[in-house]
């Protein structure tokens, strides 16, 4: 649901990987397998700001074939999909606060990425605001 294509260049003995779909979400690393897996948390990060000033989530383009990708870890997707459905809905943070007889600090860590809550929380949370957590496992590739 939240994979996004990376580029990815060698810049002079290390590897810059940029998210082109999200503003900011750019890292390095020493090696291409190093600056992949920093790229989850600079994706983490850029979208934690988007979330900050309440701006829309990018959706990821297709990668082209062969093209490199970055991947939200589930608890996080779970997340940036409660906070698009509360915006979808109109829902603020009071409200969800509200609909499950919660604190606003409890919203408030129910919707950081850097925060890890269990997602039977973020499930509770999504059917607060008519939604539902699948999960579904694949063969890994």
């Amino acid at each position: 649901m939240f994979t996004y294509p990376a580029t990815l260049q060698d810049d002079e003995g290390t590897v810059l990987v940029r998210i082109p779909d999200v503003p900011g979400a750019i890292t390095y690393g020493e090696t291409e397998a190093e600056a992949l897996a920093h790229a989850v948390g600079a994706l983490e990060t850029a979208l934690i700001g988007i979330m900050g000033k309440r701006g829309d989530i990018p959706a990821p383009s297709k990668p082209t074939k062969g093209q490199r990708v970055v991947t939200l870890p589930p608890s996080s997707a779970a997340k940036v999909a409660l906070y698009q459905a509360m915006r979808a809905g109109g829902i603020r943070k009071t409200e969800l606060a509200r609909r499950l007889g919660a604190h606003l600090a409890q919203i408030d860590r129910l919707l950081d990425l850097r925060h890890a809550s269990r997602l039977e929380q973020i499930d509770a949370a999504l059917r607060a605001v008519g939604k539902q957590l699948v999960v579904t496992v694949k063969d890994a590739a």
